[in-house]
C-alpha cells in the first residue's frame, strides 16, 4: 500500500492473515470486539478530545461531522498495548507462508473464485487485475472476509492519535475517517475494522479509502464494511490498478537448479537457508499495498497456488526441536485425532498447540514441558 498504508500495516496484516481489528463518553465496543479492546475511562484522553476535535475543524471538516463523528469515541487500552508490542507478532517468513498459503485457505480462495466468478471476471476485464490476485489479497488481509475486524474505528484512530507516537499520521487518518462519515458512506456504529484503523473485507486505512475505493454495485456508496464483497474486491482492483499492475505478468517466482533469467531481481527472504524468488514488476506493485516482504510473497504464492500453480520446492529445514513443516502439521494432526485440538495443522506452532502438548504429556502422565519433539510425534 502507498507509505500510509504500510507505515502501520507492515506487519503482517498480519496473519489474520488476516484483520488488522461528545469526548469523554465511553464507546460502547460490540460484545464480541477483540480482547482489550473495550473502552475505558481516561483523564488524559478525556483532555485531549476536545483540543482534537478542533484540529479536525480546522482542516475543514464540518463540526457537526466531527461532533458527530467523536459522539461515542473512547480510550482503548487494548490498541495501545497492540501496537507497543507489534514484534510479538512476528513470524518467520516459513510460518508466515504456510499460514498465508495453508491448504485451508487454498481450498477456501479456490470456492471464493467460483462463488464469485462473475463479479471477478468483471473485475479483471475492467481493472486488468488477475482475479486470483485479487483473491490471494482478500485470503491474507482478512481470510476471505472472515476477519474484518469489530474496534470502532474512531476509536481506534483517536488512540493511537492521542498516544503520541505517530500521533500526527493517526490524527490523519482521524481526518479521512471523518470526511467518510460526513459523506454518509457508512455510519459510525459500522465504521469498525482493526486495532490500528484498516477497515473492510481488503482492510483499507480511511485515506486509502477515500483514495482508492470503488461503488462497483452501483449505490452511490463504497460499502467495503458489508458482508458483500463486491465494493471490496473492486476497490482492491482499483487500487493495484492505480498503482501499475501489468495483466499478463507474474510478480515472481521460485528460482530451484537454474540461474535467474534477469528480467528481475533475486530476493532471499530466509536467507541461504530458504527458497529464493525472482521478482518482477508486480511484486513493487503489490509493495504500494503493503511493503512487508513477507506480506508481498505471501499474497504472490497464494495467488500462484489459488491456481494450480506447486507449492515451494526448496525446503527450510528442521527447526530448533529437529522438525520439519511437515513434521510439524502431523504433530498438531495426531494431537487433534488424540482429543487435543490444535485448531488448523498448518504446522506453526502456537499458543493452542503448545497448550494441547501440555494436556496431552498431563493425560499420559509425561514430564509436562509443552515442547514439541521428534519423541512426541513417534508417539502420536
Amino acid at each position: 500500500m502507498p507509505y500510509s498504508r504500510r507505515f502501520i500495516l507492515a506487519g503482517l496484516s498480519v496473519v489474520s492473515l488476516g484483520a488488522c481489528q461528545s469526548g469523554s463518553t465511553v464507546s460502547s465496543v460490540p460484545p464480541s470486539a477483540s480482547g482489550g479492546m473495550r473502552a475505558v475511562r481516561n483523564t488524559r484522553f478525556d483532555t485531549w478530545v476536545p483540543g482534537a476535535k478542533k484540529r479536525m475543524i480546522a482542516r475543514g471538516l464540518p463540526a457537526s461531522a466531527v461532533n458527530r463523528a467523536f459522539r461515542n469515541v473512547g480510550y482503548l487500552p487494548g490498541v495501545v498495548e497492540r501496537d507497543r508490542n507489534q514484534t510479538e507478532f512476528v513470524r518467520s517468513f516459513e510460518d508466515y507462508l504456510a499460514i498465508a498459503a495453508s491448504d485451508a485457505r487454498i481450498a477456501k480462495g479456490r470456492a471464493m473464485l467460483s462463488r464469485h466468478a462473475s463479479l471477478l471476471n468483471r473485475l479483471e476485464a475492467r481493472y486488468g487485475v488477475e482475479k486470483e490476485v485479487i483473491v490471494a489479497v482478500w485470503g491474507v488481509e482478512s481470510r476471505y472476509g472472515e476477519r474484518r475486524g469489530d474496534v470502532p474505528v474512531m476509536s481506534a484512530l483517536a488512540t493511537l492519535a492521542f498516544d503520541g507516537r505517530r500521533g500526527r499520521f493517526f490524527e490523519g487518518q482521524m481526518a479521512a475517517a471523518i470526511k467518510i462519515l460526513a459523506r454518509g458512506d457508512v455510519t459510525p456504529a459500522r465504521m469498525v475494522g482493526s486495532w490500528a484503523g484498516a477497515m473492510g473485507h481488503t482492510q483499507f486505512i480511511p485515506s486509502s479509502y477515500l483514495a482508492y475505493a470503488v461503488d462497483f454495485r452501483g449505490d452511490g456508496k463504497a460499502d467495503i464494511w458489508s458482508d458483500d464483497p463486491t465494493d471490496a474486491l473492486a476497490s482492491t482492483a482499483a487500487y493495484l490498478s492505480r498503482s501499475g499492475w501489468r495483466r499478463g505478468q507474474r510478480w515472481g517466482e521460485e528460482i530451484t537448479g537454474r540461474a535467474p533469467s534477469g528480467r528481475g531481481r533475486v530476493v532471499k527472504p530466509a536467507g541461504d537457508s530458504g527458497p529464493v524468488f525472482e521478482v518482477y514488476h508486480n511484486y513493487a506493485v503489490l509493495a504500494r499495498y503493503n511493503n512487508a516482504q513477507k506480506y508481498i510473497i505471501g499474497v504472490g504464492h497464494l495467488s500462484d497456488r489459488l491456481v494450480g500453480r506447486p507449492a515451494l520446492r526448496a525446503s527450510f529445514g528442521p527447526d530448533e526441536h529437529g522438525l520439519t513443516l511437515e513434521d510439524r502439521k502431523a504433530l498438531q494432526r495426531g494431537l487433534t485425532r488424540a482429543g487435543f485440538d490444535t485448531g488448523e495443522a498448518d504446522g506453526v506452532l502456537g499458543k493452542k498447540t503448545f497448550a494441547a502438548i501440555e494436556a496431552f504429556q498431563r493425560s499420559r502422565g509425561l514430564r509436562v514441558t509443552g515442547m514439541p519433539s521428534k519423541a512426541l510425534l513417534a508417539m502420536l
